[in-house]
């Protein structure tokens, strides 16, 4: 059975549901690369990590059914996802400071190939103001809004430090810009109807660290420290 129509709460889809959608298009488009047709369930679920019975709810709540001993149609629901993230248009994305990150992000071609164009890339550094980056200038901040404007820029990309971050985001909330990806260390305030995703490296290498250090405990060590910290609760000396 192919996929229906988008259900029209699409937009009010629980988080994890939506966080979990461009995984089983990555997946599906693995598949369609390898001329696969159609995917059962299990199939579907092991290349993405998740448990076959929750990708079933979060398919059965894009408005999505399989046939039965058949499985997805790996084309029809691949372009039923796209459809429900938004990827069917193109969308025109701005980035704004051009350092490292920056500069890496704005020669990504993995952007391209998923329907964002990177359109702008501002800085307000005069030293990089002027530059070249795969046949983009550089241009001044000061001329974000109006290229907002102009060129039909809808997603803005912070890679700025922090201090310059909420500046930058007020900039493209003025002009008109409501969905802001931040790479810069900080929490942007904007108005509501603004969506910002937060990307922080640093943090993501912390919680790896956290687990890394926990894994190297033993048992013995873990042991110990729960009796002591049960120890000093009571009163009791160890």
């Amino acid at each position: 059975m192919a996929p229906t129509a988008p259900p029209a709460t699409a937009a009010d889809l629980p988080a994890a549901t939506v966080r979990r959608l461009p995984e089983y298009l990555r997946a599906l488009g693995a598949l369609s690369e390898t001329s696969v047709e159609t995917v059962s369930s299990e199939t579907l679920a092991a290349a993405t990590g998740v448990n076959s019975a929750m990708l079933r709810k979060d398919l059965s709540q894009l408005g999505a059914s399989g046939m039965r001993g058949v499985g997805y149609n790996v084309a029809a629901l691949a372009t039923h996802i796209a459809g429900v993230l938004g990827l069917t248009k193109d969308s025109r994305v701005a980035i704004i400071g051009l350092g490292h990150l920056g500069q890496a992000l704005a020669r990504y071609p993995g952007f391209s190939d998923r329907g964002f164009d990177i359109v702008g890339l501002f800085d307000a550094d005069p030293g990089i103001i002027g530059k070249d980056l795969d046949g983009i200038q550089v241009r001044d901040v000061a001329l974000l809004a109006r290229a907002v404007r102009d060129e039909g820029i809808n997603i803005g990309v912070i890679a700025t430090p922090g201090a310059a971050a909420q500046h930058v985001a007020d900039l493209l909330v003025d002009a008109g810009v409501t969905s802001i990806l931040n790479f810069a260390p900080c929490v942007l305030a904007v108005p509501q109807g603004v969506v910002v995703r937060k990307v922080d490296l640093a943090v993501e290498l912390q919680i790896l660290s956290f687990h890394e250090h926990h894994k190297t405990l033993g048992p013995q060590e873990t042991q110990y420290r729960k009796t002591r910290k049960e120890s000093q609760q009571t009163g009791t000396v160890t």
